[in-house]
């Protein structure tokens, strides 16, 4: 008599986690949710199983536990393939506050889940120390901050994910989508990526956060000479400046004005007015009909090739292309 065939037992979900604390941003962690919910939902129309997606709440005891969970007739022993710090809208996580969380993901990490964070939860992972001597991003805008709290790590502001393989990080707010997308192509495919990123309207590849970020030059070094020369070069406009008028204004032999202006901001003189320039220009291309030719002159160079090139490096976008992702959508008056 044949035996019976047993069906094997269904494979195990595979599990996002997201791990939330105190004021994070709870858009991104409803949003990426129903991200992996769209892709499973693509991923069943191939034949494959869904993403189960869990929220973890650090316990009144210690320890971490499930939330929320999308598939609660599951067995909750594994661990998440994928564990997700989310930023916050209000503040960042300070070093004793992120303590707990760090020594868990630490632990998740070393029992082969795969973490990421975005915006300014990169400064959980960055607290594990596995982030020592290797790539991540966070939002342009904490960039600063996190260089200043975590030396060791190799901050790419402009990148908007870094997928540095047991480890990815993405940059602004709402870079979750580039993120989320990340995540679904490594578990689900290309396929199902592609499906969930027209499903969601979303540009599947292609941005950087440094077609976004604005011009924040750093103000709190307390190089008094530094700071007045900025304030300076800010309220004369953006035309082009020589070093030696710089260091004229503040005081100073040239070479020592160079140097003690690149320890104050991060940047020499000359790359810290071509900021400036292109920020001006930036902001022409947004709210005038002016020809690239023409801002490129009014911002101080005369050749308008140069400025092209020296634009796409600074902002990752021709002129062109710039203004066409970032006109404003009313008709445009010229500035004089």
């Amino acid at each position: 008599m044949p035996r019976l065939k047993v069906p094997d037992a269904p494979p195990a979900l595979v599990e996002v986690g997201i791990v939330l604390y105190p004021e994070c941003q709870t858009g991104m962690v409803l949003g990426i949710t129903d991200l992996f919910h769209i892709a499973g939902r693509f991923a069943v129309d191939h034949g494959r199983a869904p993403v189960r997606v869990s929220h973890w709440r650090l316990q009144d005891g210690g320890g971490f536990a499930r939330c929320f969970d999308s598939h609660p007739d599951q067995p909750g022993g594994n661990s998440p393939a994928v564990l997700i710090t989310p930023g916050s809208l209000h503040k960042l996580l300070e070093a004793e506050e992120v303590a707990p969380y760090a020594r868990w993901l630490l632990d998740r990490h070393a029992q082969g889940t795969v973490l990421a964070s975005n915006c300014g939860g990169a400064f959980a992972l960055a607290a594990t120390g596995l982030l020592a001597g290797r790539p991540a991003t966070t939002h342009w805008f904490f960039a600063e901050a996190f260089r200043e709290r975590f030396p060791d790590v190799r901050m790419e502001a402009d990148r908007m994910v870094v997928d540095d393989g047991d480890i990815i990080t993405a940059g602004g707010l709402m870079a979750w989508t580039d993120l989320g997308l990340r995540i679904v192509e490594r578990l689900l495919g290309p396929s199902v990526m592609m499906e969930t990123a027209r499903f969601l309207l979303i540009d599947p590849s292609g941005r950087e956060q440094k077609n976004y970020a604005s011009f924040a030059p750093r103000l709190t070094h307390g190089d008094e000479a530094i700071l007045k020369v900025q304030h300076w070069l800010q309220g004369r406009g953006a035309g082009p400046v020589a070093v030696a008028e710089m260091a004229g204004e503040a005081g100073m032999e040239e070479r020592t004005f160079q140097r003690r202006f690149k320890a104050a901001t991060g940047m020499t003189p000359v790359e810290y007015v071509q900021h400036i320039r292109v920020g001006k220009a930036r902001e022409l291309l947004e709210f005038t009909r002016r020809t690239v030719d023409q801002i490129a002159w009014s911002v101080g160079y005369e050749d308008a090739a140069a400025f092209r090139k020296l634009f796409h490096r600074i902002t990752g976008l021709s002129p062109q292309d710039y203004r066409q992702r970032f006109s404003a959508p009313t008709p445009l008056a010229e500035v004089a």
